[in-house]
């Protein structure tokens, strides 16, 4: 949970740095300006208040009311002043944590239903929370980058995404050697892959959430090394 907290502090500084008309400038998100994400950072934290009331009260309470209502809120949202998003993205945090205060140990086991339909255990709540700070600061294009993750969210990640992609058909075999971290992952179907991508891990992790186009990457094809390993990496769909 801790570190949910210091996510959000380091996202608060870079609010506070914008200028007010910025709020309104495009996102690194198609369609949406950076109030789109900051409503949508808000909106995320009373959704897993919703899920963590479940959690410790054994009621099925939905993480959002319906689709239709998570969309209209994050557009509702999106036009207000940026000294109303700062307040929110703090407030809606402070809500999630105070939420989180109130589970027994017994609770965090209790299994919750995600919008998408999959189940997962209440203790992984504040490892999505952490994802979607981190992620979504990085979106707001604000100078917030893959190069500012801790380690342990970069490396919590990579092996993560590595076994989504790992586990899906149709990819391209590629082995993933984050050099820095020690770790390797393999995205694709058998054999032996045909692609070799090396870097630090958050500059791998970056490329696989699509938050890095893969600058700082090299890309060997058997023993030879790609001039330009941007075009040479797979397009991958988007990150589970």
């Amino acid at each position: 949970m801790r570190a949910t907290v210091e996510s959000t502090d380091v996202l608060l500084h870079t609010l506070s740095e914008l200028k007010p008309d910025d709020v309104f400038e495009p996102s690194g998100l198609p369609g949406w300006t950076r109030g789109h994400v900051l409503a949508h950072i808000a909106r995320n934290a009373d959704s897993l208040v919703n899920l963590l009331t479940g959690a410790r009260t054994g009621r099925d309470i939905p993480q959002y009311a319906s689709p239709a209502a998570r969309d209209a809120d994050i557009e509702a949202g999106s036009g207000r002043p940026l000294e109303v998003q700062l307040a929110d993205v703090r407030d809606s945090q402070q809500r999630f944590v105070d939420a989180a205060r109130l589970l027994a140990p017994e609770h965090w086991q209790a299994t919750l239903t995600h919008r998408s339909g999959y189940t997962f255990p209440a203790w992984q709540l504040p490892g999505k929370r952490l994802a979607e700070l981190e992620y979504h600061h990085v979106d707001l294009n604000a100078g917030y980058t893959p190069a500012h993750w801790s380690e342990p969210f970069a490396i919590a990640e990579f092996r993560r995404l590595g076994a989504h992609f790992g586990a899906l058909d149709g990819l391209p075999a590629v082995r993933l050697i984050a050099e820095d971290a020690g770790l390797e992952a393999r995205l694709g179907g058998p054999g032996e892959p045909e692609l070799t991508v090396e870097g630090p891990v958050r500059a791998l992790t970056g490329w696989l959430s699509g938050r890095s186009d893969g600058d700082g990457l090299q890309v060997h094809r058997g023993h030879e090394g790609l001039v330009d390993a941007r075009s040479a990496l797979p397009e991958l769909p988007p990150m589970g």
